[in-house]
Formats: C-alpha cells, sequence, structure tokens
C-alpha cells in the first residue's frame, strides 16, 4: 500500500469513529453540536491520529485502544485551529477549504464549539476500555501535556502570539514551534508506542522521530504559506507574513528552509532505525510531510 492509500484508508477509519465518539447534531444542544462537527468534518490530512495509529500497528495494538486515543487528538487540533481563527488570535476566515467557524457559527458559538471539543477529548480518553490501565493513564497524561502550556500547544501559541513583529533567533523560532506545533505531532507517536508497549528504549527513538516530523512538519508549512495558493492549502496564503509572524522562510530563506525540512525527515527517517521494527510506514510518513502540496 503507498502513502496517499493509506492514509485514505485510515483517514476514513477515524472519521468513522469521530462520527460515533462525537454528539449528533440533533442532540441538544444542536446548533453547539453542529458547530463542533462542522469543523471535524470539514477534511484535513488527519496526520496526528494517523500518526498514532500508524505507531501502535508496528507494536501490534488493536483498533479498539488506537483509535479513541488518535480520536481525541483530532478533537484538540480541531478546536485549536477553531480557536487560532478567531478574530482575537489570527482572524482567519477560511480553513480547510471552508469559511472558518465563527464566520458560520459566531466567535461565541465558536469559542464554545472549541471548549466542548477539548472536553470531549478528555471524555473520549477516561471512557475507552484498556487492557492496560497503567497505559491508558499515561496516555492521558501524556495528552495533558501536549495540549497544555509548558512547551506545549497553548504555550506555543502564547509565545507566537507575543513574537509578532519581532526579529527572532533560529533557537526562539525552535521554541516556538516545538510547543505549538510539535508538541501534538510527537505526542502522536509516543501514546501510539505506549499503548503498543514499546520499551523505552523504543519510546526514546520515536520521541526523536515525532520532534524532527513535528519541526519538518512546521517548515514545510512556512513554505506552503509562501509558496501555494490558498486553494491548494485550503486556507488563506500569506497570512503569516500579513501578521508580521517569524517563519522558517522569513528566517533562513526558501531555499534553507527548503534543506531544513528535508534534513529534519532525514533526521526523523534515521530516527526509527533504532526501534527494530518494520518502521516503514512511518519513514514514508516523513516523507510525506515534507512533499506535500497542502
Amino acid at each position: 500500500m503507498n502513502i496517499t492509500e493509506y492514509f485514505k484508508e485510515k483517514a476514513a477509519l477515524v472519521d468513522k469513529w469521530l462520527d460515533r465518539l462525537l454528539p449528533s447534531e440533533s442532540e441538544t444542544p444542536s446548533i453547539l453540536h453542529q458547530a463542533m462537527r462542522y469543523s471535524v468534518f470539514a477534511g484535513g490530512k488527519r496526520l496526528r491520529p494517523i500518526l498514532t495509529i500508524a505507531t501502535g500497528e508496528i507494536f501490534g495494538a488493536g483498533e479498539h485502544e488506537l483509535l479513541p486515543a488518535a480520536c481525541s487528538l483530532e478533537m484538540i487540533h480541531t478546536y485549536s485551529l477553531i480557536h487560532d481563527d478567531l478574530p482575537a488570535m489570527d482572524n482567519d476566515d477560511l480553513r480547510r477549504g471552508r469559511s472558518t467557524n465563527h464566520v458560520v457559527y459566531g466567535e461565541a458559538m465558536a469559542i464554545l464549539a472549541g471548549d466542548a471539543l477539548l472536553t470531549q477529548a478528555f471524555r473520549t480518553l477516561a471512557d475507552y476500555q484498556s487492557t492496560n490501565a497503567e497505559n491508558k493513564v499515561r496516555v492521558i497524561s501524556e495528552i495533558g501535556k501536549a495540549a497544555g502550556t509548558t512547551r506545549a500547544l497553548i504555550g506555543g501559541q502564547v509565545l507566537d502570539i507575543q513574537s509578532e513583529g519581532e526579529i527572532l533567533t533560529g533557537h526562539q523560532l525552535e521554541e516556538i514551534h516545538r510547543a505549538k506545533t510539535g508538541a501534538l505531532i510527537s505526542c502522536a507517536v509516543r501514546i501510539g508506542a505506549i499503548i503498543g508497549g514499546a520499551n523505552e528504549n523504543e519510546l526514546k527513538a520515536l520521541t526523536d522521530y515525532g520532534e524532527k516530523a513535528g519541526l519538518s512538519f512546521q517548515v514545510a508549512d512556512d513554505l506552503l504559506d509562501e509558496t501555494a495558493t490558498s486553494e491548494e492549502l485550503g486556507k488563506t496564503a500569506g497570512k503569516d507574513a500579513a501578521k508580521q509572524k517569524a517563519t522558517y522562510t522569513t528566517h533562513y530563506g526558501i531555499d534553507g528552509a527548503r534543506k531544513m525540512a528535508d534534513r529534519l525527515s532525514q533526521e526523523a527517517i534515521f530516527a526509527t532505525g533504532a526501534i527494530g521494527r518494520d518502521a516503514r510506514i512511518l519513514q514514508e510518513i516523513a516523507r510525506f510531510i515534507v512533499e506535500r502540496r497542502s
């Protein structure tokens, strides 16, 4: 199976589980549940849940443990996008090729839809049946940390906002994106490994893979923001430049950023060699991250 077919198959599986795990549109309060589903099912690559699935499958983990954890990451990721697009944040009107949540449902409902998706993610994690209670608690803790404030999603968003219009060093730029983008991607790999019962050496190698893949994703995103159209991206192209945000392309130039993305991808691939298992699918995902066009 090639990587395109793999993503298509696993994304369909993720969507099936998301449909099962989210409240239906008709359930009260219906407007909120419609807003939640509007953004969750707007499309997207499903990279984070697919990384969890791909890593877990390397260790023989089953669907009924992997998918709730994987879907919780997609709920958290989608909530972060809804809030990121709000007028108080990036003030964007296009996401995944559709009008952003607040444009359709209003700011108040968009805020609540994001809040509800975050809450639903942890309810999903609490409710799923696990064969190893200790690993389940560890997974919940991992996701809580990655979605939090210290070298994590929200903390990275804070640094990103504070850095607008500032000239940053390469280290400062990396600090933002290891947190804002990289934390959930690295977490996706780690929780798949934990659910699958990876040992500490295997987990260390996969953490290295996840960190390199997470950074390469952001560098590739910055390149796409400069070189792709809004139609290709499904979101507003050039918005980082308009907001005077520090990016890898503004700091290193387009050629320098391309070389960095390729280097990080190769380092991620190299890290899988220490796992001692067939990790070809993770290697293909690392390549896909830097070769994608959206």
